[in-house]
């Protein structure tokens, strides 16, 4: 209520209200000054307004006082409960943790005043998730209540907080969220086997590497903590088999290592061991975190090929052996419980396995053929064995025959050597050393001896010494050897093998005397030098030829040159009425020089002249030609044009445009009129010449030549 001292309660003072919310949140009664609220108020919305009061006299209308302001101050209840903002919430904490570890803090918000009694004071409990969680009432923390939470036996929890306002007392406002807590896993559990033995079967047949089982030890962890490793006790049997892990399935897969024979053994036993990979330090006291199992392997039999003694033969023939020798045997077994009977035969590659045949039931192989060593000296078959009872179970060997050399080739020079000695040789001069080769197959310490044949053993000029190291000395006897009396000397060598039968041959040595310096180096040895005591070599003898061979080749241009120039010369000729076209390298004389060429070339005695006056000059006096019967139309020319308008008119592949020849004469600068042959007549006997004599001195001389000579047309040639 507003009151002023000027108020005496007979109703002159007015009063009146001014500021936030005057007229809407609060309103005055203008006699009293009582000052009422026309609507309700939150103090969450707004908390205090700000107002101006004014005592007004009512008849003047003029304040009585000056005016007041006043603050209204909305007071707090409690109209709010407490809410969580970020609820609901998520948390996990590891199993197996100890009391009292911390999961989680939950906050809850009261939009009350928190400095007007107990309507912001939150207080926090559990309503659901009890005996495993516990909260503080104040902070509003987490915690977990029991020991040792096992995640393979519960894994989430639910846990339902409450926050109460006024303290937690009766009559406070309260608020709930929901806490989703999981435990996560640790290592706290080893693998162990379902199992104590397991039993595998596994055909005999098997290849090495295949899979041949699988056994699983179970892990109630989770993730890498679940993860296995699978490990074969050492022990018996245990070395033919390895074990891998799946590590989708974790299982373990027993691969085979070795081939299984059920005839050898047919049942294997060896220990698993299955263990964790990470293991948690903290659980080493629960025990060993591994588990064995045992794995018993039955080997069944199954129906196998037959089995080879040995996984290769080799085998030795001397060649030339007769057909029908046995050179050795191949064996196979049929392994199996119920033995089958085995048949040989040769897997078929080449023509080569023809010279072979093999026994079908002893598996004895023999010749064929007969065998060459310097043919083919080493043979590679291919031996199938079947089983009677089952043909389709084969099995192969290869079989390398090695054929053995019989000496039957006679040792020879090896190279053929251009052996040669010097006219000017001294006895005991080596002018030669020489090699041999055997086509056999030399044994270790195969000896070659050297040796002159029994005719030529007295030979005068030379010797072989034998070096006893398979190569042999050709040495001179005498001093000197003269070309003219004998240029080639042929020595007989007889050379032998040291195998046996022993093997010899004679070879022929051809010696050559050349002619050599003081030094010994050879410095000619052909035949035209014993005929040439001047001293020609061959070299100025191939100089000399190849003069003369130049000199003939220049002759032969010159006369062709001369010949083809006197034919040139001849088409010159002015009874010739062709078309020429001369090309000359010298210049001409000027007008005067009448001699440089023969203007009769120019002429074109196909076009024929129309009489007409001559178009590129003005005569001096008007003067008419003589009138001769005007000649017929050249019929070929325009046939011609006809013929090549209409091929070009069908063809398709023409351009599609016109093509235009222009024919231009000289001008009409020039007073001796056009030299074009173009419009020149049929012949010499239509041209008139006269006019010639009207041009000036300058053409005296071809009006003297044109205007007197008689046309002869039995000339024309």
């Amino acid at each position: 209520q507003l009151h002023s001292d000027l108020d005496k309660g007979v109703g002159s003072v007015k009063y009146t209200l001014s500021g936030d919310g005057a007229g809407t949140v609060f309103t005055i009664d203008e006699t009293t000054g009582d000052i009422h609220a026309i609507r309700s108020l939150d103090r969450e919305e707004k908390p205090f307004y700000t107002l101006r009061a004014q005592a007004v006299d009512v008849d003047t209308k003029k304040p009585l006082e000056p005016e007041s302001e006043f603050i209204i101050k909305v007071q707090d209840i409690n109209d709010n409960e407490p809410k969580f903002l970020d609820g609901p919430y998520v948390a996990s904490v590891p199993e197996m943790s100890p009391v009292g570890a911390y999961v989680l803090q939950v906050k809850a918000t009261d939009a009350d005043d928190p400095t007007y009694g107990n309507s912001a004071r939150v207080v926090y409990s559990i309503l659901q998730g009890q005996p495993y969680f516990s909260i503080d009432p104040k902070t509003g923390v987490i915690r977990t209540a029991l020991p040792n939470m096992d995640r393979e036996v519960k894994e989430q929890y639910q846990v339902l907080i409450q926050a109460k306002d006024m303290g937690g007392q009766l009559g406070g406002l309260a608020g709930t969220t929901t806490v989703n807590i999981t435990l996560t896993d640790v290592n706290d559990n080893p693998p162990r086997f379902p199992k104590s033995i397991f039993h595998l079967k596994v055909p005999e047949t098997s290849h090495v590497g295949s899979a041949i089982g699988r056994i699983r030890a179970v892990d109630p962890d989770f993730g890498k903590n679940a993860e296995i490793e699978y490990n074969i006790v050492p022990g018996d049997g245990g070395n033919l088999f390895d074990i891998t892990t799946d590590e989708y399935t974790q299982e373990g897969v027993i691969k085979l290592k070795k081939p299984l024979d059920f005839e050898t053994k047919k049942a294997y036993t060896f220990k698993v061991e299955a263990s964790n990979l990470h293991l948690d330090h903290r659980f080493h006291s629960v025990g060993p975190f591994k588990d064995t199992a045992t794995v018993k392997i039955n080997v069944l039999d199954m129906d196998e090929p037959p089995v080879f003694s040995k996984p290769m033969y080799t085998m030795e023939v001397y060649e030339d052996t007769p057909v029908g020798t046995i050179i050795g045997a191949v064996t196979a077994q049929d392994l199996d419980a119920g033995s089958s009977s085995v048949r040989y035969f040769m897997d078929w590659k080449n023509d080569v396995d023809s010279y072979f045949t093999i026994d079908a039931t002893e598996g004895t192989i023999a010749t064929n053929e007969l065998l060459d060593r310097e043919s083919t000296a080493q043979y590679n078959l291919s031996i199938i064995a079947s089983k009677v009872s089952n043909p389709l179970l084969t099995s192969k060997v290869n079989v390398i025959i090695n054929v053995l050399d019989v000496n039957e080739f006679p040792p020879e020079i090896s190279v053929p050597y251009e052996t040669s000695v010097c006219e000017n040789a001294k006895p005991g001069q080596v002018i030669q050393t020489i090699t041999a080769a055997d086509k056999d197959l030399s044994p270790a310490g195969q000896r070659f001896s050297f040796k002159l044949s029994s005719e030529a053993s007295n030979n005068p000029n030379f010797t072989v010494h034998d070096y006893r190291n398979n190569t042999a000395g050709i040495e001179t006897r005498r001093n000197g050897y003269s070309r003219r009396q004998q240029e080639l000397h042929f020595l007989p060598i007889v050379i032998e093998d040291s195998s046996y039968p022993v093997q010899s041959s004679t070879n022929t040595l051809t010696i050559r005397v050349c002619r050599c310096d003081s030094d010994g180096t050879i410095q000619s040895c052909n035949v035209e030098a014993i005929f040439l005591p001047v001293g020609l070599s061959t070299g100025a003898l191939i100089a000399i030829l190849l003069c003369i061979v130049i000199l003939l080749v220049i002759v032969v241009l010159y006369v062709a040159l001369r010949r083809q120039k006197k034919k040139d010369t001849l088409m010159t000729s002015k009874e010739d009425i062709r078309d020429n076209v001369i090309h000359y390298d010298d210049e001409g004389g000027g007008e005067e020089d009448t001699q440089a060429f023969d203007i009769g070339a120019l002429r074109n005695p196909k076009v024929i002249e129309d009489n007409k006056m001559r178009r590129d000059i003005k005569p001096d006096t008007l003067r008419f030609t003589r009138h001769r019967p005007p000649a017929e139309d050249n019929t070929d020319i325009r046939d011609f044009i006809n013929q090549r308008l209409q091929e070009n008119d069908v063809d398709p592949s023409a351009p599609p445009y016109d093509s235009l020849a222009t024919y231009a004469y000289e001008g009409n600068g020039s007073v001796a009129e056009s030299l074009s042959s173009i419009d020149s007549l049929t012949t010499e006997a239509d041209q008139d010449y006269d006019y010639l004599s009207d041009w000036g001195p300058r053409f005296k001389i071809l009006a003297d030549m044109f205007g007197e000579e008689s046309y002869n047309p039995d000339k024309v040639t």
